[in-house]
This record gives C-alpha cells, structure tokens and sequence, in this order.
C-alpha cells in the first residue's frame, strides 16, 4: 500500500471514530480519535499474536512502514503551526510577553534537568541503570510541551484569555527552545562534541532566532501580496505557500522551520487579516479563515490518529511500560516546579488566576514532537537488560504522551472551569 492511499484510509477511520465519539463517548474530538486509535492497534496486535489474522498482520505492517519522524517534522508540523498561530491574539500575546518568554526558556531548561537527574536514580533504583547523558536526552524531548496537543485541547475549552494565551503561546516557542537544547544533548551523547557556550549559543541563534527572522520576512512578503491580491483563491494559495515552501525552505537553511510558522501566522493572523479586511471586505478573510480551521481539524485528527497507531509499531514489554508510567509523575513534579517557580515572581507584580500553575503542570500536554525526537535517537547505540535505548525511549516516551493526551486531556475540564469561575467571582 502506498503512502496516498494509507493517509486516505486513516484520515476516513479518524473521521469515523469522531462521527461515533458524538453519539456514544462524546469527548473531546482528539482525545476520542487517539483513544480509538489505541484500542483499534491493541485489537490489531491481539490478531497477530493470538489469531494470526493475515489482514490485521497487513495492517500492522503498513501502519510500521509510516516514518512518524519524517511525516511530523518535515510536513504536517508547518501547517499545524502556522494553523494554529493564525489564531492567536497578539494584543494579548504582548501582554503576556514576559511570563511567555520565562516560561519558555527557564521552565524549559529546569524541566530537563529535573526530569534527567530524577529519572537517572529512578531508573538506577529499580536495577535498570541508564547513564546520565540519556536521562537528560530523555528530559530534553519530553520537557517542551507540544504545540499541536495543547492547542487542539485548550481551544475547545473557553479557558480564561489570561491562562489560555500563556498556555498557546509557550506551547508554541518552547519547541524551539526545546530542539536546541536536544540538539546539543544529542550532539554531546552519540557525537562526543563538547557542548561549549559558543557552539550552544551559535546553534540557538542559527536555529531559533533565525526561524523567527525568516518567519518575518516571509510574513511581509506575504502580508504584500494578500493585501494587493485581488482574487479570493490566490491569497488562499498564497496562505498556503508559507507552511509548505517556506517550511521546506526553512528546513534545507536548517533554521527552525517551527518559529518560522508560527512568527509569520500571528502576524498574518492578526495584522495582515485586519488590513486586508478593510480593503476587500470580511468575507475574503472569513473565506480563508474559515479553509484553515478545516485543515487544522483534518490534520489533527489524523495525526492523532497515527500517534495512538504508533503502538503496533514498538516491541513492548511490560518493563518498559512499567518504566514509563513511573516516569509520568516525574515529568508532572518536574513541570510544576519548573512553571510554579517563576509565579512565586510573578505574583509580586501582576494578579493571576489561582488556578493558573495547576492548568499550566496538568495541561502541558506532550504529544507528536516528543515521539519525534525519541524516534531520532539512533538504534544500536547501548543496551540495557538486552534492551535497545532507541526502543526504550521511544516506549517510554509513548506512555507519557499517552498519558498526557487522553489522562490529562480528559481531566483538564474540571481545573478549567473553576478557573472561569474564578474570573467571573473577580468581575462580580
């Protein structure tokens, strides 16, 4: 089966499992569509292992061929981004500036480093010793919360602006903080380089300062031509140019393609939209707002639906699994420290929502960018128990993202809405 035809079958299943989910579980669509996924792939392996169904084994190998690392950080990830960049508000983005900008560069680094040092004695306590350098790659790809998993949750909410534009905003550049700091662990684990403040400072600017940069010009040639674009079509075409070209592009230069799309969708999202509003109406706008909300949904569900896949695709033991849900409250404590410290600050010079570190630790979701990175780690490289560490992190990794996505996702609700209450209580 080719790869067209694969992505037609699993967009029409994601469709399936969501049109269900309305008249019997009634989740939130993503949840649903990755918890079908998961019992779908669990009834799949039952088949092979049990039965030695041949269609189930087909399945099985098809859904194994999918390179997940390729399809997320070389295609869908741009437009999931700049889709969701469309959409955020950067008056209010701007107000939150600084609890963004420490959110993202200081819990980022202090998430890693918590979660590889705890993870390190955890893992030497329970006789399954993995050397330091590995924990904190592990800490590295799983500290960052992902973009796509977070706004495909919080969006459907109605969370407070104040807490919703902290939570979007540091879902959407910590990624980039995050493959930095990845980047140098990797190098320093399989490449032996030192990591050296010059060679990390040169990486960030390389990487994440110039996908900003190339975000903006991008943005202002496009804002040009939309602006001066006559034909509804052609400024939808232009649109899509951005997350396709410009994240090719962005990729081949090796800057962060990620900041890219995201620094040129709020600017067009929030500036070019208003311009060109006034100059050829509201319904040009709404026409190709209305196209991106329909992508972002299509691309969600099928890429959540190939994240709940994924299992089929990994040797599972039971100790791993049990290695992964210890880590779950590791990487939950790690997150409350590294998001809760920095309001002890905060509070000195701004009122927020009681509630705001509880959602920022419970709704930090991880989702398709970890189990990418996990998936980069070459195989082959150190055993532990007989075990590869490529399979291992990539197990480990799956069981938090899981968890995070369908545990977390599905009780998220509850703090959400004690925060509107909140709001309501103070504006009475």
């Amino acid at each position: 089966m080719n790869a067209w035809y694969l992505i037609c079958f699993l967009s029409a299943l994601a469709v399936i499992i969501a049109f269900t989910n309305q008249y019997i579980l009634k989740m939130q669509t993503t949840i649903a569509i990755t918890t079908g996924s998961v019992v779908i792939s669990l009834l799949l392996i039952l088949a092979v292992k049990m039965l030695g169904d041949e269609t189930a084994l087909f399945i099985t190998q098809v859904v194994s061929g999918i390179d997940f690392n390729q399809l997320l950080l070389k295609g869908m990830l741009g437009f999931l981004l700049f889709a969701g960049a469309l959409e955020i508000d950067l008056a209010a983005l701007k107000r939150q500036r600084w609890e963004i900008t420490i959110l993202v560069l200081f819990s980022t680094l202090v998430s890693t480093f918590m979660v590889g040092y705890l993870s390190y004695y955890l893992f030497a306590a329970l006789q399954f010793p993995i050397p330091f350098i590995y924990c904190l790659l592990f800490g590295a790809l799983i500290s960052p919360t992902d973009p796509i998993a977070v706004l495909a949750i919080i969006k459907q909410m109605s969370a407070p602006q104040g807490i919703s534009i902290q939570v979007e905003g540091e879902s959407l550049f910590n990624d980039g903080v995050g493959l930095v700091i990845f980047t140098t662990i990797f190098a320093v684990a399989f490449y032996g380089t030192e990591a050296s403040f010059q060679e990390v400072a040169e990486l960030f600017l390389v990487d994440a300062v110039g996908g900003i940069v190339f975000g903006l010009v991008i943005a202002l040639i496009g804002h040009f031509v939309i602006i001066n674009c006559k034909d509804i079509n052609t400024r939808l075409l232009v649109t899509l140019t951005i997350p396709s070209a410009g994240f090719a592009l962005a990729n081949i230069w090796e800057i962060s393609g990620a900041l890219a799309m995201v620094t040129s969708g709020i600017l067009l999202g929030n500036i070019t939209r208003a311009t060109a509003s006034k100059r050829r109406g509201e319904s040009g706008t709404r026409y190709v707002q209305d196209f991106w909300h329909a992508t972002d949904s299509f691309l969600n569900a099928l890429l959540f639906l190939i994240i709940g896949m994924l299992i089929v695709t990994m040797p599972l033991t039971w100790q791993v699994i049990g290695l992964g849900l210890v880590m779950v409250p590791v990487v939950l404590f790690s997150r409350f420290i590294s998001v809760g410290s920095p309001y002890i600050i905060f509070k000195q010079f701004r009122r927020y929502d009681k509630h705001s570190v509880k959602i920022l630790t419970w709704g930090g979701l991880r989702g398709g960018l970890a189990l990418a990175m996990a998936a980069a780690i070459p195989p082959g490289q150190f055993a532990v128990e007989g075990l590869d560490l490529h399979d291992i992190m990539v197990i480990i990794t799956y069981v938090v993202v899981i968890f995070s996505i369908i545990v977390q996702g599905l009780t998220i609700s509850p703090l959400i809405e004690k925060s509107i209450q909140a709001a309501k209580d103070s504006d009475a």
